[in-house]
């Protein structure tokens, strides 16, 4: 039997000792160490001895956890450069009107939150105070720095910018209520308070992840020559609660990885989320501490208050280090709330070192230590993280900082359960919260029971510190500024227009003709550099790999290696100062790369044009969340879904067949979602995209757009583009006649009966064959119809019926390209019904549709376009049905096509 007790075999048994005398003795001390002074007297040697051996270069994997104490000691920690008694007012005057509009909102039934703010006020305070950088920085010009705000701090955002002059009473007072046009939104919302806001937060999880490929596009904008923001600084601040959504350390490897120290997350760790305790019985912050510095990140813990720094020196047996490493979240959430006498039985009384301990302390130094002295509520300790922050080179930085979630509210908020859903404070409460922050409010300042906004005046030495250490700053923060730049100039025409001719007889997909377009653009001298192409990881798939060697592969490193590929003509080329952003698996990367890129026209004043090319199936259904904050941030550019529709990418299956993205798209208001059938139509959307959205946008016109393109990946015919007047319009509008029965030259007996086939996407060409089978086999005459947007049709549609409410005439556009067209209409696209159903309404002729319902299947195209009942024969029963019912063919036609086609 083994002896538990014995040495087991080591990794390092396999290498040879040159000295095993030598190792044995250090073997031994420890042993000695551990047998004299205890285990933990030994670790903590071993600890000291791996410090040394890392600050002396000596290679040896980093260790994962510290001691629950904070990673600067005070002794450590730098003189803050201000007037700190100054901050504190202002902070206060801060705390008190967050709070103060919350609770006046509250009438309304609007909600709010105030724990959030209350707990990390000084995390913000510190940073305004003395670090983050406005637009008109000196180093930073036009850019300043990236602050990404925790979506429940916003009442604490608005407080300040009350406090220096920004906000007035008013917009306070219509905080969450926006209708009326002076409103505040509950959260970092751009759309809605677009000088202000930067970057939308609140869908947990997306600030981190976007904060970390905004930082490492920071880089991509400085090593391509676009424009030097390298003292652009990205500030993250999150929740200790929202580091469990997965997008909020999917990017942690990427960050270290491309040693982006531009980039610092401040993790507000007040041990709850919204229903309870983060980690009950466990410790949150040392779990985040291992999962940073596992990726390679620079952790800086700041848990502990001043008042801690006697207990700290009174624990010569390393007593107190051990209790607190030992003690679980929640418990030390319920110390926040009991007296002395608990706190020295259930803290102090589970070790005799520690009951000696706590024979040396008052009850009034216990119960500051352990209801208020957190390293996240003192602006020296913050203030020492943030530099360190800014000190360290080669990797980013998470500063851990501990605090008490509704910290100066009273007992009734401190560190309670229900204190995210706590909306506001009695006129008690608030009474006493004055008392405790010594603001000079009298008692007849509460009239009827109104709790009132507090401000020293606008020429009070507390606001003019404020604005004095912001213009220092360069200017307010957060701030969004869109910089007053010229218009980019349109590509050359050359590069739309050879798309007109058509690809005669050359089967092409219209995925290879975006890309081809893409190859013209990204040479154009103007525009050419600010083309940011983004895939993840699927280059080859959508025939991109060309671009390889003469745009190259963005990577901080360059290639460090020889590609194995390398005497190939599109060889795999990595660069400094490569254009194409290739992120690996990850389409929420790619998204938040996307994100950052769309924006740079306000966060930077370079206005960028990304497109991301994906598998459609993998974007909106897997990323639909960040689509909406690309909406709400305001970003503008181009998001390709390939290898699009449900009966298109054979073989593939359920998983992979996309028979909705236009569906989930049309649900941005945001998102000009197109379904093109032909290249042609592709060269004229893309055109106007970049005009609508780069260039000139015309009156009405929101430039702040992105569209998105379904493209496929079947090689077809491209036909030329048809002649005549508004064609170009219909394209870009939603709807034109591609041909007639007629000028198809299909021959059809004279009055004979007709129908109108409109298709979108690949399906066009199952409508092209149907007008064949129509007009040859049924002597039916069928006209058809390219439905490039069925949204963009609704919208229009919609737009129409309130101008009509309004007493306005307008005729929706669907309405007006159909009229006088004879016979019903049939619409048919590779997606769900629900898709050109959208305009049913506001067609005047007989509606019916087909489309790919239900899940994806594998199998050939022709497979399961029939077995969606989509293909060209099943249209023409289709065509049939609705013509029978109109007593235009007779009723027998339908069963004898079924049968004829094999349905």
């Amino acid at each position: 039997m083994t002896d538990p007790n014995a040495i087991q075999p080591s990794a390092l048994d396999q290498l040879p000792d040159r000295d095993p005398e030598e190792t044995a003795e250090w073997q031994a001390s420890l042993d000695a160490v551990a047998k004299a002074a205890g285990p933990h007297r030994a670790a903590y040697l071993m600890r000291r001895t791996l410090e040394r051996a890392e600050g002396a270069g000596i290679a040896l994997p980093k260790l994962l956890e510290t001691d629950y104490v904070n990673t600067i000691p005070t002794a450590a920690e730098p003189a803050i450069d201000g007037d700190e008694e100054m901050e504190a007012r202002i902070t206060a005057w801060n705390r008190w009107n967050a709070a103060a509009m919350v609770t006046r909102g509250s009438k309304y039934g609007v909600g709010g939150h105030i724990a959030t703010f209350a707990s990390a006020a000084w995390l913000y305070e510190t940073g305004f105070n003395h670090f983050f950088k406005g637009k008109d920085s000196g180093d930073a010009a036009g850019s300043g720095d990236q602050l990404y705000i925790q979506g429940h701090a916003s009442p604490g955002i608005y407080a300040r910018a009350f406090l220096d002059g920004r906000l007035n009473e008013d917009h306070l007072d219509n905080f969450r209520r926006e209708s009326g046009g002076n409103g505040l939104p509950s959260y970092p919302h751009p759309r809605r308070l677009p000088w202000l806001w930067e970057f939308p937060t609140v869908s947990m999880g997306l600030g981190p992840l976007s904060a970390i490929y905004q930082a490492r596009f920071n880089r991509y904008l400085t090593n391509r020559g676009i424009k030097d923001v390298s003292s652009s600084h990205v500030w993250a601040f999150l929740g200790d609660g929202e580091m469990d959504e997965p997008e909020s350390t999917a990017a942690l490897a990427l960050a270290a990885r491309e040693e982006l120290d531009n980039l610092t997350f401040v993790i507000n760790c007040n041990l709850q989320r919204l229903d309870g305790p983060v980690r009950a019985n466990f410790k949150i912050v040392q779990e985040l501490e291992a999962q940073f510095r596992g990726a390679g990140w620079n952790v800086v813990k700041t848990l502990w208050g001043s008042a801690w720094d006697e207990l700290f020196q009174l624990d010569t047996t390393g007593a107190l280090v051990r209790r607190l490493r030992e003690v679980p979240d929640a418990q030390i959430q319920t110390y926040q709330t009991r007296d002395a006498a608990y706190i020295r039985q259930d803290f102090f009384g589970k070790d005799p070192a520690l009951v000696e301990m706590a024979k040396l302390l008052s009850d009034d130094k216990i119960l500051e230590c352990f209801h208020v002295s957190r390293g996240g509520h003192e602006p020296r300790k913050v203030y020492a993280a943030y530099r360190a922050a800014l000190e360290h080179k080669g990797a980013p930085t998470v500063i851990l900082a501990q605090t008490v979630k509704g910290h100066t509210l009273g007992e009734g908020f401190a560190s309670k359960n229900a204190n995210h859903q706590m909306k506001k404070l009695s006129v008690d409460e608030f009474k006493a919260m004055r008392d405790l922050l010594d603001l000079p409010i009298k008692d007849s300042d509460f009239v009827d029971g109104v709790v009132p906004y507090g401000h020293p005046g606008a020429d009070s030495p507390e606001v003019r510190y404020l604005q004095e250490r912001r213009a220092a700053l360069g200017g307010p923060a957060p701030a969004r500024r869109v910089h007053p730049v010229a218009p980019l100039p349109a590509p050359a025409e050359k590069a739309f227009a050879a798309f007109d001719k058509g690809s005669g007889s050359q089967n092409v997909a219209t995925t290879m003709a975006f890309v081809r377009l893409i190859k013209d653009l990204v040479r154009d001298k103007e525009t050419g550099k600010r083309w940011v192409p983004i895939v993840p990881d699927e280059a080859r798939t959508f025939g991109m790999e060309s671009l390889f060697p003469s745009l190259g592969i963005y990577s901080p490193k360059g290639q460090t290696y020889e590609p194995v590929d390398r005497d190939q003509l599109m060889y795999y080329k990595e660069a400094t100062n490569g254009q194409i952003l290739n992120e690996g698996i990850t389409e929420a990367g790619s998204m938040a790369d996307f994100i950052a890129a769309s924006t740079s026209y306000a966060t930077h004043g370079e206005p960028m044009i990304p497109f991301y090319i994906f598998y459609s199936m993998f974007g909106w259904q897997r990323t639909a969340d960040q689509m909406w904050q690309l909406g709400d941030q305001l970003g503008r550019g181009f998001l390709i879904g390939a290898t699009a529709g449900r009966t298109t990418l054979t073989g593939e299956g359920l998983q992979h067949a996309d028979g909705h993205s236009p569906v989930i798209a049309a649900t941005n208001p945001a998102a000009l979602t197109y379904d093109p059938a032909f290249a042609y139509e592709i060269a004229v959307i893309v055109k106007d995209g970049l005009r609508r959205m780069y260039g000139e946008a015309a009156p009405g016109e929101d430039p702040n757009v992105f569209y998105y393109l379904t493209v496929y990946n079947e090689p077809l015919p491209q036909p030329a583009k048809p002649q005549g007047l508004g064609i170009d319009e219909g394209i870009v509008k939603g709807l034109y006649r591609f041909n007639t029965a007629e000028s198809a030259g299909v021959e059809v007996p004279a009055n004979a009966p007709r129908i109108q086939l409109l298709g979108s996407g690949t399906a066009i060409h199952w409508a092209l064959e149907a007008q064949k089978l129509l007009a040859e086999e049924w002597g039916v005459a069928a006209d058809v119809w390219s439905a490039t947007s069925w949204s963009e049709l609704r919208r229009d549609a919609l737009e129409a019926d309130a101008a009509l409410l309004r007493g306005e005439e307008r005729v929706p556009y669907v309405r007006q390209a159909l009229q006088g067209a004879e016979g019903p209409v049939l619409a048919v696209s590779d997606y769900m019904r629900q898709v050109p159903d959208q305009i049913a309404q506001w067609v005047e002729q007989d509606w019916s549709s087909l489309g790919a319902d239900g899940f994806g299947l594998s199998d050939t195209r022709e497979a399961a376009r029939r077995h969606f009942g989509v293909d060209a024969p099943s249209i023409v029963v289709a065509a049939l049905a609705q013509l029978a019912k109109r007593g235009e063919v007779k009723a027998t036609a339908v069963k004898e096509a079924r049968e004829r086609y094999g349905l």
